[in-house]
């Protein structure tokens, strides 16, 4: 049991967070590719899908983090960082959830399955990113994301189309935005180790850029909306995520590690508001 323990918090498990911020995007996107509730099969892919490639990028970050992690805070006690789980466990755990993972895909179409193995190169090499360039939070939007374009090909089985794409833009704005608010947590940390991310290559301007990357995902949005001719719940939606928008700022206002965790994790409540008022806009 103490192992598998270790296990649960490898790919945090106990911490959910990044499941939903992962599974809002896919069900904005099956939602609006389906103009309603989607496929049920297609449906429990997708989530399960979600929970297997988060857990399994959890297990390659920690990896790719195993001699960056001891040196930091929030994240010396990690199970590879104390040496509960080693280096190789690691990535067998990640190559197994991402195979299973990769099977559940093959329920759908061909176009989908191809656009799988591109969520497959994002999540192994965003972990290695902030060694490279200062906005490993774009990577991590992207790998976030890519389950938009693949929701609107399992659905329809042809490529998406330009509302689509506008969503996954969309998706990577709002992802930069809330894990430079998360990356604001390690800020002095990371700068004395040496790795990099938005929140220091922002600076003192991270709360202005974070504002400006908040306001754009909520115009794209918006954008999203009148191309799919959704109505008046959608709007609510969008103007309940706006308050929580403003509520971040807030929480980050002194840029303080705590709050802007707080920050960050409150974004489950504006992805879920988004979701909720484009299901109540199709159901009604």
């Amino acid at each position: 049991m103490g192992k598998l323990h270790h296990y649960i918090r490898l790919v945090r498990l106990d911490r959910p967070i990044g499941i939903y911020l992962l599974l809002w995007p896919a069900l904005w996107a099956l939602w609006i590719a389906a103009k309603g509730m989607p496929d049920f099969r297609i449906l429990f892919v997708f989530v399960a899908g979600v929970v297997l490639m988060r857990s399994a990028g959890c297990a390659i970050n920690d990896y790719a983090d195993r001699h960056i992690d001891p040196h930091v805070a929030r994240t010396k006690t990690r199970p590879l960082a104390t040496g509960d789980i080693s280096p190789r466990e690691a990535v067998g755990v990640f190559a197994v959830l991402t195979l299973i993972a990769f099977l559940l895909e093959l329920q759908l179409n061909t176009l989908t399955i191809i656009l799988s193995l591109v969520a497959v190169l994002l999540a192994m090499t965003y972990p290695f990113m902030k060694r490279f360039h200062h906005l490993p939070q774009v990577h991590l939007g992207a790998a976030f994301s890519w389950a938009i374009p693949m929701a609107f090909t399992a659905v329809t089985g042809e490529m998406p189309p330009v509302s689509a794409w506008l969503l996954f833009v969309a998706a990577v704005l709002w992802t930069t935005a809330y894990d430079t608010m998360y990356a604001m947590c390690d800020r002095d940390d990371d700068l004395k180790i040496g790795v990099k991310s938005s929140a220091i290559l922002f600076a003192r301007h991270d709360r202005l850029i974070i504002g400006i990357l908040q306001l754009l995902t909520l115009l794209l949005l918006g954008i999203v909306g009148v191309l799919n001719g959704l109505d008046n719940w959608y709007w609510l939606g969008l103007l309940v995520a706006a308050s929580f928008a403003l509520y971040q700022q807030w929480l980050i206002r002194d840029r303080e590690p705590l709050p802007s965790l707080q920050a960050f994790l409150n974004n489950h409540w504006l992805g879920m508001s988004v979701f909720a008022g484009l299901a109540l806009d199709y159901a009604f």
